[in-house]
């Protein structure tokens, strides 16, 4: 078998196409889901706890140079080397925002999806069959003696 073929039967077999879908459907959610939290949710949280905006938390690690803007960027771009930790926690802390915010909206689509079993009918009993009608008779017949 050729190594096109093999290609083809793996690009076709509908695990590759159900993850292709997946990764692409994953992608536009991403983008409501980033949209939510910026949009929606960010607002409420920075006007309850004030700005949540640590990217400008740094420590210098060189030597700045005279007439160097003592900002982040200024320092970057006057090529000090610094320790930039407080972009870090704003990640860390919008990443733990987006994932509380995914596992709400899965917890709802999950209990949304949950139906009631339904209950099924019990089963019909088995038809008698020719040994079972003969001893009943049997049966009977002892009874009336």
């Amino acid at each position: 078998m050729s190594v096109i073929k093999e290609f083809r039967e793996f690009a076709i077999k509908g695990n590759v196409i159900d993850l292709a879908v997946g990764v692409i459907i994953g992608g536009a959610f991403g983008k409501i889901v980033d949209s939510v939290v910026a949009d929606l949710i960010m607002p409420v949280v920075g006007l309850v706890f004030g700005k949540l905006d640590f990217s400008n938390l740094y420590l210098v690690l060189g030597q700045v140079p005279a007439g160097t803007v003592d900002t982040l960027e200024g320092l970057r771009k006057a090529g000090v080397p610094v320790f930039a930790y407080g972009h870090f926690i704003t990640v860390a802390v919008n990443f733990l925002i987006l994932a509380f915010i995914i596992f709400m909206m899965v917890k709802q689509i999950n209990r949304l999806k949950r139906e009631t079993p339904v209950e099924a009918p019990p089963a019909p009993a088995p038809a008698p069959t020719a040994e079972d009608i003969l001893l009943l008779r049997e049966i009977r017949d002892s009874l009336k003696k």
